[in-house]
């Protein structure tokens, strides 16, 4: 079974190191999020990219900030109200249903998710069912090396593992971002 976080400790998804290490709208950016965006943020925890994400892709356009424990929305919700941010909609999901319809989505985005599931080809199956033609998807995973921080190496997804599995599921244009010395981003197109 994979490593899943626990909700216990939802208080380390947003502090000072995480900040300096993942600056959250300098990553989205990075990635590829863009003005005009449709946003699926699976698993998006506390918001940390959500809330940043409503900023980027303007006020007509839709943050779905989805995860499968509901004191997590909570906290979103929390800073929903707190930001007066009126285009950010919170969806209850279970790991293999997203809620959504078909091609909803232009940009799916998980961060330090994927690793958690436990049937990743069923879920990236999934994530591809709610993105747009030519929609993209960015994820965000621990580098597979040992580190101060994050899950042990055997729960973590090498680079080339992973890009290799997204090839295989259909999508296309496939690319590598550098988001710092513990992470990497992946970027592809349905």
């Amino acid at each position: 079974m994979a490593h899943k976080f626990d909700a216990k400790n939802k208080h380390k998804l947003d502090n000072e190191k995480r900040i300096e290490l993942l600056p959250p709208e300098q990553t989205l950016i990075n990635l590829g999020l863009l003005e005009g965006d449709i946003m699926g943020d699976i698993d998006c925890g506390i918001g940390y990219f959500s809330i940043p994400a409503s900023n980027i892709v303007g006020k007509t356009e839709k943050i779905f900030a989805m995860d499968i424990l509901p004191e997590m929305l909570q906290d979103v919700e929390i800073k929903i109200k707190e930001n007066n941010i009126s285009n950010v909609e919170i969806i209850l999901i279970d790991e293999n249903d997203l809620k959504l319809q078909d091609n909803k989505v232009t940009f799916a985005f998980m961060s330090l998710v994927l690793h958690e599931a436990d049937e990743k080809e069923n879920f990236l199956n999934e994530v591809k069912r709610i993105i747009t033609p030519n929609g993209k998807l960015a994820i965000i995973e621990w580098e597979k090396v040992d580190s101060e921080f994050g899950p042990p190496i055997e729960h973590r997804l090498d680079i080339i593992y992973l890009a290799k599995m997204l090839d295989y599921l259909g999508f296309s244009n496939i690319s590598i971002i550098d988001i710092g010395e513990n992470f990497y981003g992946l970027i592809a197109q349905k």
